[in-house]
């Protein structure tokens, strides 16, 4: 039987306006090598200076990660050749990062190959956060490689895990959560796609209680179910060699998605020696009160946290907490409409579960199909809290209450003045509904001799039913008739006493 072994390195670009030793703008999709400079170019006898905000924001994740930040913090410089390194070195942090020895809590739910859900609970270790420059990007086009420098010097952290995951799945979830911490922090994106997040994987079998094995690295995924599948890949693949007698070789593949295979890259027999040594042109950062104060004033409720106080202080489901908190912005809304129907006289746990329905259902379907955000939305939480308590309180039905929702969001107006203007109010009035009755009486005149012969009929389940069924059909055309506005209770009732 064999043991997995699991570590993550996971580079996030950091939303700084500049780069992260430049003042060159840090900006995706410009045109290439447009945001260049002498110094991110690696020019003779220009001089870095640390972008502070970097500082900052590398400092936030550290401490969202559990990590120690050190007294004194460096940078050094990593010596590699490659060609989109202009300096033919990288300033980066080795012997003192920014943050040391954190951890992180996975807990949730995934699915195997097979479609079965997991349940994943776990302590996964951080070794270390530390600051650096990313590289820029080559671009390989027939038998010509491009270099686009925009990327080259850009606020880039690095997260390094032990290896203490064992499946792919778990890793999957790690790189999910991670996703939502930094985006709830506000310092990434987290844009798998265009590269502001992407992680390495490190993983190796061996048998139980034997250690690490031949560790190989899978370089370069740009998406969690990337990450999955690599790991899972490559488990079997290790397990395959070992069964049959073959030794693992240390090495870094990469992942064909095409063909759900990972492929060598290169060997490395080795660990590389980048023989670090201080960036002579940087001082040591030694983070005084001031700094430290601005990060922990910058740290925000995090979505796992954030999740399990929605469940318990409103009364709403896991699985519906956990689709509200995967946007800080959604869950804000969220809060915020709530407040705003607990000010209309709406319990706080009724009123959530009913936003939280309109939020993940109705809303939801609007966002996709005009391919928006929550933050463009005309629905501003205020309205979404009066249409919920006025559709609660029977004010309107539940029909014109959707058609509401939608001419709220196409013409940006207040849904009680559209209520009244197109008359969508619910009609209580008992002559009108009478009125109704008669018409629809007239028109299912064969159900209502149905209804009147079941009155009569001796009781059973099947008459019951039966009944029951004809009894929703004809209020439900006394609603019909009078436009969706009719009170169902009074109808109801009308209908009871025309049927003696």
């Amino acid at each position: 039987m064999y043991q997995s072994f699991i570590g993550l390195e996971v580079h996030i670009h950091l939303l700084t306006k500049t780069k992260v030793f430049c003042g060159c703008r840090s900006a995706f999709g410009d045109e290439p090598n447009t945001n260049v400079c002498p110094v991110c170019m690696g020019y003779p006898g220009v001089l870095p200076s640390l972008n502070i905000e970097a500082m900052r924001m590398g400092c936030m994740v550290a401490r969202a990660l559990n990590c120690r930040i050190p007294e004194k913090t460096w940078f050094e410089r990593k010596q590699y050749f490659y060609p989109d390194m202009p300096k033919n070195y990288q300033i980066s942090q080795f012997a003192s990062p920014l943050g040391q020895e954190g951890w992180v809590e996975l807990e949730g739910k995934t699915k195997n190959s097979g479609g079965e859900e997991i349940p994943i609970k776990k302590k996964v270790r951080i070794k270390e956060c530390h600051l650096e420059e990313d590289a820029g990007k080559m671009i390989h086009t027939g038998t010509v490689s491009l270099l686009d420098y925009n990327r080259a010097g850009v606020s880039l952290l690095e997260i390094v895990t032990e290896p203490d995951m064992e499946t792919g799945e778990e890793a999957e979830l790690f790189i999910q959560q991670l996703r939502r911490t930094v985006r709830y922090l506000g310092v990434c994106d987290g844009n798998m796609e265009e590269g502001s997040l992407r992680a390495d994987a490190n993983v190796s079998i061996n048998f139980e209680g034997k250690g690490l094995g031949k560790k190989v690295e899978i370089k370069n995924l740009n998406s969690s179910r990337f990450v999955k599948l690599s790991l899972n890949y490559e488990i079997a693949r290790q397990g395959v060699m070992l069964d049959t007698g073959r030794e693992v070789i240390q090495e870094t593949r990469l992942w064909n998605e095409n063909r759900d295979e990972t492929a060598p890259m290169r060997t490395k027999e080795n660990a590389q020696d980048y023989r670090y040594f201080p960036e002579p042109d940087l001082p040591v950062f030694t983070p005084d009160a001031a700094f430290l104060k601005s990060v922990e004033d910058s740290l925000v409720e995090l979505p796992q946290a954030r999740q399990k106080r929605l469940e318990t202080g409103y009364g709403i489901s896991p699985e519906q907490s956990g689709l509200i908190c995967e946007e800080k912005s959604q869950a804000d809304y969220f809060e915020t409409a709530v407040a705003e129907a607990e000010k209309r006289g709406s319990g706080r746990k009724n009123a959530a579960q009913k936003i939280a329905n309109w939020l993940l259902q109705d809303i939801k379907h609007i966002l996709v199909r005009e391919g928006i955000g929550l933050d463009d939305l005309a629905l501003n939480p205020r309205r979404l809290a009066v249409l919920v308590s006025l559709a609660a309180s029977g004010s309107i039905s539940g029909k014109n209450a959707k058609q509401t929702l939608e001419a709220v969001i196409a013409e940006n107006r207040e849904p009680e003045e559209i209520i009244r203007e197109r008359g969508w109010e619910r009609l209580s009035d008992p002559a009108q509904i009478a009125e109704a009755l008669d018409t629809v009486f007239t028109a299912e005149s064969k159900t209502v001799a149905e209804l009147r012969e079941l009155a009569a009929a001796e009781e059973n389940r099947g008459i019951v039913k039966r009944r029951q069924t004809l009894r929703a059909y004809l209020v439900g055309k006394v609603i019909a008739a009078t436009g969706g506005r009719a009170d169902p209770a009074i109808a109801g009732e009308q209908l009871s006493r025309k049927l003696v």
